[in-house]
């Protein structure tokens, strides 16, 4: 479930306004479990929302480090700023029982499974 994305190359990727987050989504038996490691953001800081089978993630993580224009970087991949990641869920999940919690960095939601795709009849319909 790694995903590359090979199409930016370096110094595209150093000029994206926003950052991808990383996330890992494992689905058990009676849930989907949506974890990332956003240290350094606050809870007021997140927006979470859930449209249909769409978990989106959005937030801003403020530089606390003042730099000057004559500081040199050597090396800097900590992205700063505002950050986004939107996932379609495996299954379906029931709106009403989703729970986040940010703990030590690490963000949590939990999702319940809701009811899963139902069979659909087909009506007869040579008798017209």
């Amino acid at each position: 479930m790694n995903e590359i994305d090979h199409s930016l190359n370096v110094s595209d990727w150093l000029s994206q306004t926003e950052g991808k987050l990383s996330v890992d989504v494992v689905e058990t038996r009676d849930e989907i479990v949506v974890r990332s490691a956003i240290a350094g953001v606050q809870t007021q800081d997140l927006d979470i929302t859930l449209s249909d089978d769409t978990l989106t993630i959005r937030g801003n993580r403020t530089h606390e480090c003042e730099e000057h224009r004559s500081d040199q970087i050597h090396v800097q991949e900590c992205h700063w700023g505002s950050f986004s990641r939107t996932i379609i869920l495996p299954c379906a999940v029931d709106s009403d029982s989703v729970d986040a919690t940010l703990r030590r960095g690490i963000l949590t939601i939990r999702m319940k499974k809701g009811e899963m795709d139902k069979r659909i009849p087909i009506l007869e319909l040579d008798d017209l």
